[in-house]
């Protein structure tokens, strides 16, 4: 059985009297990338500051490597490292003053600090950096400081709120790598709005909306959501448009160059058919692909589906 690093049970949180997080419960794994998705005033926040110990929730639990946030937080934060969006940085430190200012926070061991510093510029990529003032890096360079603060003390649990956010595309890019390296030992929680991030980055997706979980799964999972409606077909020979007209096959349009769209009925059997016909006419099949449905369609169809069922 897979282990996991957080369990979430029963979690609801309230400001005044107006619910922001509503019965959530979801666990998390060991190893591994997963994204928290949400869109503005969905409960993302909240869920992720009452998991890093930053809020306390009105009702319910959260236990850290098997240790209840509640009950005893201090030894339950020593397995996590927190980024929020905007990096709690202390620019008039050098960077090494910096790490070592956060190794202490964290009540690391004193005889460990110096090396756990180096460990996280090293891996971070911020060793040339380590003793110029932070005020003086570019926000690509910042950005890795702040995340070398969150993994300094070597935590099992990283949290990243936006860590891309505000970068230019090379920075990005250099980011997610760094991203990819840091959950191949420990479990990260990506919070972010930007769909393509996800996608490229996590294996594993939880969405709020509403305050509600109202999605838990994989990415393929995420992916698939929204059930194909079309498939795209490219030929050698050009039939007329009324032969790729079978059952199942509502509408075909035809893209030009010996390419084809059909829509469907969703039945992977009525794709099957249409490439028997292409063999048995001698049409030469050259492409078939099932288009999916964009991210933005599937986060679009999730909120709704749980605005409609709020009303």
């Amino acid at each position: 059985m897979e282990e996991k690093i957080v369990t979430i049970r029963n979690l609801s949180h309230r400001y005044s009297s107006q619910w922001a997080v509503k019965d959530v419960n979801f666990e998390i794994s060991s190893k591994g990338i997963m994204g928290l998705l949400g869109s503005n005033g969905a409960g993302k926040s909240t869920t992720m500051n009452i998991i890093c110990g930053v809020l306390k929730p009105t009702e319910g639990d959260v236990f850290i490597n098997g240790i209840n946030l509640r009950e005893n937080p201090v030894e339950a934060k020593r397995n996590i490292g927190f980024l929020p969006q905007k990096a709690p940085l202390y620019l008039d430190f050098t960077v090494s003053e910096y790490l070592t200012y956060c190794a202490n926070l964290h009540l690391m061991d004193k005889k460990k600090i110096k090396s756990a510093v180096e460990e996280a510029e090293s891996r971070c990529g911020i060793t040339h950096f380590s003793n110029r003032l932070i005020r003086n890096l570019s926000g690509g360079y910042q950005q890795r400081v702040g995340i070398a603060q969150a993994i300094v003390h070597n935590p099992k649990f990283v949290v990243l709120d936006e860590p891309t956010n505000g970068l230019d595309p090379n920075q990005i890019v250099e980011v997610r790598h760094l991203i990819k390296e840091i959950a191949e030992e420990r479990s990260v929680l990506l919070s972010t709005h930007i769909l393509s991030e996800v996608e490229v980055t996590c294996q594993d997706i939880k969405m709020i909306e509403n305050g509600r979980l109202v999605f838990s799964g994989t990415m393929d999972e995420f992916d698939n959501y929204i059930k194909p409606s079309s498939f795209l077909l490219g030929l050698c020979v050009a039939p007329a448009l009324e032969e790729l007209h079978i059952a199942g096959v509502t509408k075909v349009e035809a893209l030009g160059n010996k390419k084809f769209r059909l829509t469907y009925d969703g039945n992977v059997e009525t794709v099957k058919r249409v490439s028997e016909l292409c063999f048995t006419n001698g049409w030469g099949l050259i492409e078939l692909m099932v288009e999916k449905s964009s991210l933005d369609a599937i986060f679009a169809k999730l909120s709704k589906k749980e605005k409609s069922c709020n009303e």
